[in-house]
């Protein structure tokens, strides 16, 4: 669900695939969620990489961050 650019992981689906984007993070073993609510885009009640702390969004998308 990630090219890699740079060095870097850009998440494909842009900024609203809400379920592309729980189903990565349901895998990921580096999910932390953000603490700031401010930057929370969708419920917390499911991971999904649109609430990480490792997300920094791009004009289209985002990038994970996580090592």
């Amino acid at each position: 669900m990630f090219e890699n650019i740079d060095n870097k992981k850009m998440f494909k689906y842009g900024k609203e695939a809400y379920t592309k984007a729980i189903l990565q993070a349901k895998d990921c073993k580096n999910f932390i969620l953000d603490k700031d609510e401010d930057e929370l885009v969708t419920s917390t009640n499911k991971n999904s990489c649109y609430n990480c702390l490792y997300r920094r969004w791009t004009q289209k998308s985002f990038m994970c961050m996580a090592k």
